[in-house]
């Protein structure tokens, strides 16, 4: 599999769009994947189940009929408890008349209200939480599928799978990956997402987790794609955000497995700029950034029953925003 190992100094890396493992908005997914399938990414990583992943189809296919182009579809699980499964949620009767609604300002998704979190639109940030001044926010574990993993992956057949885990759950992580091997499904990639979430956990100890796992998957034959969450969905929030994710490859790039190594967790535009010269990943996921960009465009959409891609200048708009962020690793 080291076939798989990128020379650093190409030119067309692996570019992959978060919609997120938690999100369920149907209708915002179908223009999110319309847009940057045409713009060029490579992979569409969605929640798993199956209204989610047909709504990221018909976006996808949308752009296949237009543009030609139709990237892979992954969908994202767990091998327990993850901070991306998760949703927030409160009481608006309990909110003070005269509040300020500092939540509602800082969620990116448009998701709060007067009537409070908008269920399909959360996809488990977290910043409500901590912005609330009487603390009544609180989060939840949400998986949305109510699918056994076989037969969500026998129904929904995605190109590709990606497993979240932490460094110490190896167990439930080889519970997972015996399913997906048993189940019979056919998949071009399997990607593991980890980071330094755990207290006192080190770069080396990342680096053996993921060794440990390509152990377990390697017998699948499968190319496999290790991802390095810096700092979890905070991409659109400012610059150095793209650090974590940058520093954590610096120290980890040369003692990692064989297989393509992608940057997630906080990267945005700067990400590139932050790297150094000649010294590129295979790849990097785009999520909250990827989001914030065309968000406004395709809620203003929304406000006419339309799709942004029955707006013809709206849905150009949103492509050439896409195709900024996606130039540095697209040349």
């Amino acid at each position: 599999m080291n076939n798989l190992k990128n020379n650093n100094n190409s030119l067309n890396k692996w570019v992959k769009l978060i919609c997120g493992a938690s999100n369920e908005d149907t209708g915002s997914i179908e223009d999110l994947c319309a847009i940057y399938s045409a713009a060029g990414v490579d992979y569409i990583d969605v929640a798993a189940d199956p209204s989610v992943v047909q709504a990221a189809r018909s976006g996808m296919n949308w752009s296949k009929k237009v543009y030609g182009k139709v990237p892979g579809l992954m969908i994202s699980i767990s091998d327990g408890k993850d901070i991306h499964f998760r949703k927030a949620k409160f009481d608006p009767s309990k909110c003070p008349p005269n509040c300020t609604r500092p939540c509602e300002k800082i969620c990116p998704t448009f998701a709060i209200d007067s009537h409070g979190v908008s269920k399909n639109k959360c996809y488990g940030c977290g910043r409500c939480i901590s912005s609330c001044p009487l603390n009544l926010i609180s989060e939840y574990e949400y998986q949305l599928s109510h699918y056994s993993l076989k037969d969500i992956l026998l129904k929904i057949r995605p190109d590709a799978v990606e497993i979240h885990t932490e460094i110490n759950r190896i167990d439930s992580f080889r519970e997972i990956a015996d399913i997906i091997k048993n189940s019979g499904v056919k998949l071009k990639k399997i990607s593991v997402s980890c980071g330094l979430t755990q207290s006192n956990a080190k770069p080396e100890d990342l680096a053996k987790a993921f060794w440990e796992r390509y152990k377990i998957l390697a017998e699948q034959k499968v190319p496999l794609i290790w991802q390095l969450d810096g700092r979890p969905m905070s991409g659109d929030i400012a610059a150095t955000t793209a650090k974590a994710a940058v520093k954590l490859w610096e120290n980890v790039k040369s003692i990692l497995p064989p297989g393509l190594i992608q940057l997630a967790g906080g990267t945005n535009s700067f990400t590139y700029e932050f790297l150094k010269d000649n010294q590129i990943p295979d790849g990097i996921a785009f999520g909250s950034v990827a989001r914030k960009l065309v968000q406004p465009l395709i809620e203003d959409t929304f406000k006419t029953n339309k799709k942004i891609y029955e707006d013809p200048e709206k849905m150009a708009l949103a492509i050439e925003k896409a195709k900024i962020l996606l130039n540095p690793w697209k040349k």
